[in-house]
Parts: C-alpha cells; sequence; structure tokens
C-alpha cells in the first residue's frame, strides 16, 4: 500500500509541476507549449486518480484501518494538484486571449533590482524654530 500511495503523490506532483509549467509558457508567449503542459497535466493526474482508486478500493474491502499521516499527504498533493490545473487552464485560455486581442506576443519582464527604502526621494530637512 506504501507504493501506491508514494505513486499518488508523485503523479500528483508532477501533474501540479506540468500545470505551472503552463502558465509559464502560456506568460511567455508559447500557447501551443502551454496546451502540450496541459496535457501533460491532465495524464499525471488521471495516473494520480488511478492510484487513489486503488487505494478505495481497498478501503472498502477493509484491508485499511486508519488513515496514515502519508495518505493524508498523498490526498492533500492530488487536491492541490487538481485546483492548480483548473486554475492553469483558465491562464492559459487567458493569456491565449490577450495575445488575440492586443496581436503581440509579452516579453519576459526583467527582475526588478531591490531599492532601498530612501533611494528615489529627496532628502528631507526640517528647520528648527527658535521661540
Amino acid at each position: 500500500m506504501q507504493t501506491v500511495i508514494m505513486q499518488l503523490i508523485i503523479n500528483s506532483g508532477d501533474a501540479r509541476s506540468s500545470a505551472m509549467g503552463a502558465i509559464d509558457s502560456a506568460k511567455a508567449g508559447s500557447i501551443p507549449k502551454a496546451r502540450k503542459q496541459l496535457k501533460k497535466a491532465a495524464d499525471a493526474l488521471t495516473k494520480a486518480h488511478q492510484s487513489q482508486t486503488k487505494i478505495i478500493q481497498e478501503e472498502a474491502k477493509g484491508n485499511i484501518k486508519s488513515v496514515s499521516i502519508l495518505l493524508a499527504h498523498a490526498q492533500d498533493h492530488l487536491m492541490n494538484a487538481i485546483t492548480v490545473i483548473d486554475m492553469a487552464r483558465d491562464f492559459v485560455d487567458l493569456y491565449e486571449l490577450l495575445y488575440e486581442k492586443t496581436a503581440t506576443k509579452r516579453t519576459p519582464r526583467r527582475k526588478r533590482q531591490p531599492q532601498s527604502a530612501l533611494q528615489g526621494t529627496k532628502k528631507r530637512t526640517t528647520a528648527v524654530q527658535k521661540t
């Protein structure tokens, strides 16, 4: 059973990673690549669901008496993967629509350089009033 639980964790993680990659590809303007990554995410999610089904069947047979922390962790990975894939599909669709409407490709943003709190501000001076 430990092997099936680990397969659930691994495939869920792969699904989530592929979905996040799809968002990054869409953001960079590569919609076809993003669609391929969404397909890869869906395939990994199918494998994860198959592992989950095996676990549920074993529990229904009475072979699982208690829920382990590892199983709870695996279920958490699965739910996160499902959520990220759903959001990734929407993001890819939105980026595609954005590019169609603007007819331009987005160029990657440059990383911002950290600025100190005083940079770009004028030095303030205060006058002390004598009474």
